[in-house]
């Protein structure tokens, strides 16, 4: 019996590099994860970390995850700030295709994330979904009507918007990920004089160290903030959290539930949900399987 196809899935990040196998139902049947060499040549890297995958099973395609801005035009990443400097250049469709032997189509890892938990993962029961990462940084992926919005290039930087405008006229930090990202977490620990690790701030807000709770609070309103302008500009009917910050659900789901109640969108039949992420670091790859359906499903808007 010939087994059936399966879709070779990569997360390449600044750190970690992720690699696995998936079914078209979203089943992650092999993966493996390794740290970026940093000094390695883009296309080497990735034939080390894909290369006994693809010898042993039977691959028809492959989505490839990156950490910036992709241009799905020219099938080319154009911008990431977190990847070896080198490697940008090296993530094409055209020229990665023909080392892999197989079709690619690069996506945007957030976007990849959102494809996961909207059509496998925390909010496969919507059709309009947000996916937030924040993590290390803060990123967005949008699937409204089942269909991944996206244009020429990527979209929803969310990141990169900018929440203090007097700050930024300062050059002081001021976008989303400035201010709201885990290392933004990080920062603020380190001036209140706490461990600037987010899991330990974590642990400490659990033990109720008023100090790391002050420090914390203030993260969340500006999670806060992000959110409710992503429910104003796509009116999702749920908004997922993920990354290693948006996963602490116990500390986020009721402040983040209650400011869209208060400053989110007017008059929805039904509120808003907000859902912490259920693939975690996987959800990237996982979402390679639902890619192709959500860059093609029909538009009924």
């Amino acid at each position: 019996m010939v087994k059936p196809p399966l879709t070779l899935a990569v997360d390449l990040g600044g750190t970690r590099m992720r690699a696995g196998l998936v079914r078209d139902g979203g089943e992650l049947v092999v993966r493996r994860a390794e740290a970026t060499p940093r000094g390695a040549a883009c296309p080497d890297a990735l034939m080390a970390l894909v290369g006994d995958i693809l010898a042993d099973e039977r691959v028809d395609r492959a989505v490839i995850g990156v950490p910036g801005r992709v241009d799905h035009r020219a099938g080319r990443l154009e911008y990431a700030p977190n990847l070896p400097p080198h490697w940008p250049e090296s993530l094409d469709e055209e020229s990665l295709s023909g080392r892999l032997g197989l079709p690619i189509s690069l996506a945007n890892d957030a976007d990849l994330a959102a494809v996961g938990e909207a059509y496998f993962g925390a909010a496969r029961g919507h059709t309009d979904v947000v996916y937030l990462t924040i993590s290390t940084g803060i990123g967005a992926g949008v699937v409204l009507d089942r269909r991944l919005v996206t244009g020429t290039r990527s979209w929803a930087e969310v990141g990169h918007t900018v929440l203090e405008h007097a700050a930024g006229l300062r050059g002081e930090p001021a976008s989303f990920e400035d201010l709201g990202s885990g290392t933004a977490l990080a920062q603020r620990a380190a001036r209140a004089g706490l461990p600037p690790d987010g899991a330990r701030i974590v642990a400490l807000v659990h033990d109720g160290d008023p100090e790391a709770i002050r420090v914390w609070d203030d993260l969340v309103s500006v999670i806060c903030t992000g959110v409710i302008n992503l429910a104003h500009l796509f009116t999702p009917s749920a908004i997922v959290l993920g990354g290693g910050v948006g996963r602490n659900g116990d500390l986020l789901i009721a402040p983040v539930r209650e400011a869209l109640e208060l400053r989110g969108p007017r008059g929805l039949p039904t509120p808003i949900e907000v859902l912490v992420a259920e693939l975690g670091d996987d959800a990237a790859l996982v979402g390679a399987a639902g890619w192709l359906r959500a860059r093609e499903a029909p538009c009924h808007g």
